[in-house]
C-alpha cells in the first residue's frame, strides 16, 4: 500500500472518527439526559399519586408534613384542608384541583411522559445502531486493508 493510500485511509477512518465522537455520542447523551429528566418527573408525579391516595384512604381532613424546600432542607408543614391540592401543570403554572381531579389529570399526564420517554428511548436506540455501524465501517476499513 502506497503512502497516498495510507493517508486516505487515515483520513477516513479519522472522518468516522470524528463523526461519531462530535455528532453522535453528543447526541445519544442529549437523548438519554431528556429521558432521565422525564423519568424524574413521572417518578414526581407517582409519588404525588401516592400521596392523594394516602390521603383518600385514610380520609384526612388535615395534615401535617416535611415539604423539601430545596437542596434537602426540610420545613414542617401543616395542612388545615386536604379537599384541594395544587399541581404544577407545567410552565410555571399550578392549578387547583379536588384530590380526585388530581388523581385524573395525573394519570393523563404519566401516560404522556410514558409516550415521551419512549420516543427518546427509541431515538437513542437508532443513535446506538448508528454508533455501531460507523464503528462496523471502521472495522471493515481496517480489516480490509490487513488482508491486502
Amino acid at each position: 500500500m502506497s503512502v497516498k493510500e495510507q493517508q486516505n485511509l487515515q483520513q477516513v477512518i479519522k472522518k468516522y472518527d470524528d463523526f461519531i465522537s462530535n455528532k453522535l455520542k453528543p447526541s445519544l447523551k442529549a437523548e438519554l439526559d431528556q429521558r432521565d429528566g422525564i423519568f424524574n418527573t413521572l417518578s414526581e408525579f407517582q409519588k404525588l399519586k401516592g400521596q392523594i391516595e394516602l390521603i383518600q384512604s385514610q380520609k384526612l381532613k388535615e395534615l401535617k408534613t416535611m415539604v423539601d424546600l430545596g437542596s434537602q432542607f426540610y420545613a414542617q408543614a401543616h395542612i388545615p384542608d386536604t379537599q384541594y391540592i395544587y399541581v404544577s401543570v407545567g410552565f410555571g403554572f399550578h392549578v387547583q384541583f379536588t384530590l380526585e381531579e388530581a388523581l385524573a389529570f395525573i394519570e393523563k399526564k404519566e401516560n404522556h411522559l410514558q409516550k415521551l420517554a419512549d420516543k427518546h428511548s427509541e431515538e437513542a436506540d437508532k443513535i446506538r445502531a448508528h454508533i455501531k455501524m460507523a464503528l462496523e465501517a471502521i472495522n471493515e476499513v481496517l480489516t480490509n486493508v490487513t488482508k491486502q
